[in-house]
């Protein structure tokens, strides 16, 4: 039986799975094996020669992580996922997938650190180049393209700016080129679905709102299958042209009869297969059971931290806030766009005085938010960019993350949002 919905809330729960036809269980099991049976040789060779589905080895399918995978593809509005060890997985996963050496992509200056260092160094380090442009101007991604530009890469909710990214601009200007725009959307579940703005492709960080719970670590990359891969063969010769590690597949053809899923099929099967980042079937668990309770999480990690925005505006101990909320211009019409039913829970300031040292010592003063490199426990956490997230990248660079020596994260929890702003005032008043 199969539930359709449009709602995230009744897809959190039931999409991809109603019970264990074997055992009747409605809990998903956790599969925790390495291999699978195959009926026959025929079956074998049939699963292995991509014409038929099902599972082989837990490194490249697993039942568990596949009921995962299809409860955010729904909830996404995708039409396939995988899940991949971690989100730094997914994003590697996410470009690797469809740039050679020589090749290059153009990603937005306002990333996760170590996203940042991620294109900046280690993809540099394989010959695939990452041109990092300013998103306040959608244009800037057309100037950066040239014919070798495979992508582009954004965050919904840039963490830690926290400026909502042009999603429809980008992604019109991409199909103009034929480049396809990848978002990573780990703040913002549920509030926001890129593809109903244009993007192609969607990856989470597990571990984050998704998880809520802090336990596990883990990615997963949302094909939209609203990409005519075939309509753009040089510009993507990975997907149009024979595979060689994959007995000569032509995955634009290979999988047609599975549904317009290219790139994600092809991303298990190749990157999966051969570099191994696979998600732990009990971590797919883990997961399953946080994105049961994801649309209610989110509408609190909205409401605290639009509150927690309120009270940090009108303390004279801060210099500025930085969260949606309290954003205007365009900025906040960005926001307004293409998030619904909140901002989310990620709210940063700097102090109106005292630099690094106010940044460190109200973290040190905080009593109930945890001093963790995270975001989007259940609990409130709090984190000093530039000397841990941010602390590999230069100056300059931090500075066009949108972080400064003052500068604080903080993740808002579901506590009751009395004692969340509490633990905050005490800790501002030790500065």
């Amino acid at each position: 039986m199969t539930i359709h919905s449009k709602h995230p809330q009744t897809l959190a729960v039931h999409a991809g799975w109603r019970r264990d036809e074997a055992t009747t269980s409605v809990a998903v099991p956790i599969y925790q094996t390495t291999s699978f049976q195959f009926n026959s040789t025929e079956h074998a060779a049939n699963l292995f020669g991509l014409s038929e589905m099902g599972n082989i080895y837990t490194r490249i399918t697993n039942p568990t992580n596949d009921v995962l995978e299809q409860r955010v593809a729904a909830i996404e509005g995708g039409a396939a996922a995988l899940a991949v060890a971690s989100g730094q997985a997914a994003s590697a996963f996410a470009i690797q997938n469809i740039t050679h050496a020589g090749d290059n992509f153009v990603a937005s200056t306002d990333l996760y650190g170590g996203t940042w260092n991620l294109f900046a160094n280690t993809m540099k380090d394989m010959g695939i180049e990452c041109r990092f442009v300013d998103p306040s101007d959608p244009e800037a991604f057309a100037k950066a393209t040239d014919e070798r530009t495979r992508c582009y890469y954004a965050e919904t909710l840039p963490n830690p700016k926290l400026q909502v990214f042009p999603i429809k601009e980008v992604a019109e200007i991409g199909r103009t080129f034929g480049v396809p725009l990848i978002m990573d959307n780990t703040a913002a579940p549920v509030l926001c679905r890129p593809f109903d703005h244009g993007a192609a492709i969607v990856m989470h960080s597990t571990t984050k709102f998704i998880g809520g719970h802090g336990t596990s670590i883990g990615g997963v990359i949302v094909d939209g299958g609203n990409f005519d891969w075939e309509a753009h063969k040089d510009r993507f010769p990975m997907l149009n042209q024979p595979d060689p590690s994959y007995h000569g597949a032509i995955w634009t053809e290979a999988v047609k009869p599975m549904g317009p899923i290219a790139y994600i099929i092809k991303a298990r099967v190749t990157l999966l297969r051969d570099l191994g980042s696979a998600m732990s079937p009990f971590n797919g668990f883990q997961f399953i059971q946080g994105l049961e309770t994801l649309p209610l999480r989110m509408r609190a990690h909205s409401e605290n931290g639009a509150a927690v925005a309120e009270f940090l505006s009108g303390h004279n101990k801060v210099g500025k806030v930085i969260h949606p909320s309290v954003m205007d211009g365009e900025p906040r019409r960005r926001a307004d766009a293409v998030m619904s039913g909140g901002y989310g829970g990620l709210v940063g300031f700097e102090f109106a005085a005292g630099g690094k040292e106010a940044g460190q010592k109200f973290i040190d003063q905080l009593q109930m938010f945890y001093h963790v490199a995270n975001i989007g426990d259940a609990r409130s956490l709090a984190i000093h960019p530039a000397t841990t997230t941010h602390s590999q990248l230069s100056p300059d660079e931090q500075i066009k993350t949108g972080v400064n020596e003052s500068y604080v994260r903080l993740s808002i929890g579901i506590e009751h949002i009395d004692d969340i702003i509490s633990d905050l005032d005490q800790a501002l008043d030790a500065i």
